[in-house]
């Protein structure tokens, strides 16, 4: 099923959308991690930490999924296919691995780290509230420099279904030649058949 012209473009405003708030929301849970594993008052700890917890409970999650569920009518609806060329088929995965990592790693930490500074103690353990940041960025980064450049041509799929509609238009412009090639014959015999009957009609007269 391809998208029309006004779904597509629609779809591709709110893909493009929530890659962003995706890709900067994730800059400001690095800032804030790095905020919270560099500073010595623990009141800034603390709202750092719980200001992460707010962006990961609300925004990354419905972020995640704005981004990854547009990406499937762009690629299923239009000429790019899922399956056909090596960038997609990278970026889509890469996206539900990073959805699936910010729901079940990277929540779960915060909200340990949360839980952690809310009882007064402090966080013993920072590379894990970092990490999780670093990791998501480099993946969005990756991502967005794919969806400019668009590297590494067809997957095999791709290939074979370029075969098929290559030979398919093929076929179908031999078969326009072939009938091209039998209306000028038979123009050339209805016009020899004209001449045949003028010369009869004058031996006639």
């Amino acid at each position: 099923m391809k998208l029309s012209r006004p779904a597509r473009r629609a779809t591709l405003v709110v893909h493009v959308v929530g890659a962003a708030g995706w890709l900067g929301l994730t800059l400001g849970l690095l800032a804030l991690a790095l905020t919270a594993i560099t500073t010595q008052s623990p009141a800034v700890v603390e709202a750092a930490v719980r200001s992460m917890k707010i962006f990961t409970d609300w925004l990354v999650i419905p972020l995640a999924l704005i981004t990854l569920l547009s990406g499937l009518p762009l690629s299923l609806g239009t000429p790019w296919g899922l399956a056909k060329h090596r960038w997609v088929y990278t970026k889509f995965w890469l996206t539900l691995a990073t959805t699936a990592a910010s729901a079940f790693a990277l929540r779960p930490g915060v909200n340990d780290s949360a839980a952690t500074v809310a009882a007064g103690n402090p966080i013993t353990d920072p590379s894990g509230l970092i990490a999780g940041p670093i990791v998501s960025l480099s993946a969005y980064v990756f991502m967005t420099v794919i969806s400019v450049l668009k590297p590494w041509g067809l997957t095999r799929r791709g290939r074979k279904q370029r075969e098929r509609k290559q030979r398919g238009q093929k076929q179908r412009g031999q078969e326009q030649r072939g009938q091209k090639q039998r209306g000028s014959a038979d123009k050339q015999r209805a016009s020899a058949h004209k001449r045949v009957d003028a010369e009869d009609v004058r031996q006639t007269a």
